[in-house]
């Protein structure tokens, strides 16, 4: 059966829109021009770009601006939106017209059709709700796309921080648990001194909670909008009060103390905000990077690697080795971070790349940043529960490498010297045989002794020998 399509006109003449669809000209030329990605607007800037839509009738209704009724009708229009409704309607690909004009006129063109029909009109006749006229009064894509992206980025924040977090407490858990696993230090991929698994774990969970801190630290400069500066931040066409009332809804409607920035021009120019955002995620990954990295390393083997720890075993590891299981989940947090690095190249190059009173990249730049806040919440939680819950420690293991690390050696140096200290570990390394045998045949202490002082290092870690 053949697809049935109204003809609207815009400034450039007719053009067929599907019969049955609540967006309109704008809408559907953009989907013809931007074939590209495949992929349509995120769900939270769909719903953020409502409530900006909201917020702007309710400030014009406050202002005087807009007829009461129109206003309601299209509060009403973006309420239905941001409950979850009609999301299917947005349609215009992610790499679009520059600043997100195809996306603004996609959610003033549902918006208006909706109130529309609410007051007894019809679809794509634009009466008494005009896309341009009511619902974008006193707005531009300028000022209401890097709002959006705000306030999307303000809504996926917490889910990455309650994923980090679980993760630094399921790092902590395993850190209490082990916290007298004496296992050897390693520095360069070489033995050092004694430390004990629940001491590397507890390092691990507190840089997690570090870099949650960082992340934190950036929602008060995303609170910041520049909603009102319409074109270029000068509030053409805004009426007077309109900015700070939409920011009094916004705050309302998000929960998050969103405000009027001092300079409106300077947050319609300036991806600042969101690269301090990229930035934090940024170091977040890298450490989740180099995390992974110790968890493949440390669950290496389980006969030819390190083995000290053994990572829940969640599918088949081999198409061809029978029984080989790979630590697949920090394999895959491992692709994951290297993935958001790039976006937040990509973010960071858009940064860079506005002129003058706009930053035309504000598309793709909003698409790379929540990729990365989603994948990264997405693999922290997945790994947290497939790839920690359930970890198993070979204490054994553990034990039997640290007792024949040459690293022991150093904990002579304050007894007998450095240099007398590092001819014990030469002769360590050269004859195989464990520092607690050659010590103990120098009548240094006895086997016992030096391995009790070899726990008391790993688990206390400041311990001095009396000279000899």
């Amino acid at each position: 059966m053949s697809k049935k399509f109204r003809t609207e006109r815009d400034s450039l003449g007719d053009f067929p829109v599907p019969a049955e669809a609540w967006y309109g000209i704008q809408t559907a030329r953009a989907v013809e021009n931007f074939p590209i990605s495949g992929r349509r607007p995120d769900r939270d800037f769909i719903v953020a770009h409502a409530r900006v839509k909201r917020a702007a009738a309710v400030a014009n209704e406050s202002t005087g601006a807009l007829e009461s009724r129109l206003a309601r009708a299209i509060a009403a229009a973006a309420d239905a939106i941001i409950a979850g409704q009609h999301h299917d309607e947005f349609v215009v690909d992610r790499f679009q017209a520059g600043a997100g004009t195809s996306h603004n006129m996609n959610s003033n063109e549902v918006i208006a059709n909706l109130a529309n029909i609410s007051l007894g009109g019809r679809k794509g006749e634009y009466k008494p709700v005009h896309p341009n006229d009511h619902v974008n009064m006193g707005q531009s894509t300028n000022d209401t796309i890097p709002t959006a992206i705000r306030l999307a980025a303000l809504a996926k924040l917490p889910r990455l921080l309650d994923a980090v977090n679980g993760m630094a407490d399921e790092f902590d858990n395993i850190s209490r648990r082990e916290v007298r696993t004496v296992k050897s230090g390693r520095t360069h991929l070489q033995d050092a001194v004694p430390t004990t698994i629940g001491r590397e774990f507890a390092a691990y969970a507190w840089i997690l909670r570090r870099c949650a801190q960082e992340l934190r630290g950036v929602i008060p400069l995303l609170c910041e909008i520049g909603l009102g500066g319409t074109a270029v931040g000068t509030g053409l066409n805004a009426a007077p009060g309109y900015a700070a009332c939409a920011a009094v809804e916004l705050a309302r409607l998000t929960g998050d103390p969103m405000h009027t920035a001092d300079d409106l021009t300077a947050q319609m120019q300036s991806m600042h905000d969101i690269q301090q955002l990229t930035g934090a995620i940024r170091s977040l990954a890298l450490e989740l990077t180099r995390i992974a990295n110790d968890m493949r390393l440390l669950a290496s083997g389980p006969r030819t690697g390190f083995g000290e720890i053994e990572l829940p075993a969640v599918q088949p590891g081999s198409s061809i080795m029978p029984g080989k299981v790979n630590p697949v989940m920090f394999e895959m947090l491992n692709q994951v971070c290297y993935q958001v690095l790039g976006q937040d190249h990509a973010v960071a190059m858009m940064t860079q790349a506005g002129q003058l009173e706009l930053n035309v990249m504000m598309p793709a730049l909003g698409s790379a940043l929540f990729d990365a806040l989603d994948w990264l919440t997405n693999a922290v939680n997945a790994v947290t529960a497939k790839g920690l819950h359930g970890l198993k420690v070979h204490r054994d293991r553990c034990h039997a490498l640290a007792h024949t690390s040459v690293g022991l050696a150093t904990l002579l140096n304050t007894s007998i010297g450095y240099s007398a200290a590092a001819e014990v570990a030469k002769e360590s390394e050269h004859s195989g045989r464990p520092v607690r045998d050659i010590v103990a045949e120098k009548g240094l202490m006895s086997r016992e002794e030096f391995d009790r002082l070899v726990e008391r290092a790993a688990v206390e870690g400041n311990i001095t020998l009396p000279p000899r």
